[in-house]
């Protein structure tokens, strides 16, 4: 379980997040969907630790991310997928991680098959990956320490129509057997074809959450909701940088 409550930061002056508070429960798929710059991204580092709250706080699994002890082992983690060392090669990749997680070198070869990267894709440097390649590699590393919970930033960027399926599938029965996956997207399409419940986040707040169902029930349904608050979201830009 991800519990966020009241989240805040501020880079200065300038509130990146605010306020930000919502639940994903196990055998769920949480799609946490707004336009870029909205504090999606700012959102999910708070709550694996890489950036530390102004106020409010997180828990993951029922404790803070720094709190879990070997902390791959329970939860996954895709930030960001080009931040992989462009020198080593996908397997050799995997393989460090493994023997930092302490789980076995098979585990490695089981994760590359899962995620389609076959025995040429694995012997290249990461610097030859295609921003496609190198999300599949970052699922695998995600997937590597058998997760309860995944938190993955952007998954589909790069990937094709039949990765996104792929991915999907692949999402759907990790929730299916359990697991917690909590996912963020600029994408309506992709949220809307995987999650179970969205939540919206704009101008740095949460603006809305609930199933697609419950979002969807007014007029225009959820695309229409979706881009009033994407629109609104630009003008509030615009008018801070007047």
């Amino acid at each position: 379980m991800i519990e966020a409550s009241s989240l805040t930061k501020r880079y200065g002056e300038r509130a990146a997040v605010q306020d930000v508070s919502f639940t994903c429960t196990p055998g769920t798929v949480t799609g946490f969907l707004g336009p870029n710059g909205a504090g999606k991204s700012t959102t999910l580092k708070m709550l694996c630790g890489l950036a530390h709250p102004t106020s409010g706080r997180s828990t993951v699994l029922g404790r803070s991310y720094a709190e879990i002890p070997n902390p791959g082992r329970h939860v996954g983690v895709l930030i960001d997928a080009s931040a992989a060392h462009e020198g080593r090669r996908g397997r050799e990749t995997l393989a460090i991680t493994a023997e930092l997680l302490g789980v076995a070198d098979t585990r490695v070869d089981e994760m590359l098959r899962l995620v389609d990267l076959d025995a040429s894709a694995a012997r290249k440097r990461v610097s030859q990956y295609s921003l496609g390649m190198r999300q599949r590699l970052g699922i695998a590393n995600a997937l590597l320490g058998d997760p309860q919970l995944l938190i993955l930033d952007e998954p589909a960027n790069g990937l094709d129509p039949v990765g996104m399926r792929w991915m999907r599938g692949l999402l759907r029965d990790f929730a299916a057997r359990g697991g917690t996956v909590l996912l963020s997207s600029h994408l309506l399409h992709e949220v809307e074809a995987i999650a179970d419940r969205v939540v919206i986040i704009a101008g740095g707040r949460i603006v809305a959450q609930g199933t697609s169902t419950e979002l969807g029930a007014g007029a225009g349904g959820l695309e229409q909701l979706f881009f009033q608050l994407t629109d609104a979201h630009d003008r509030t830009l615009e008018e801070v940088s007047r």
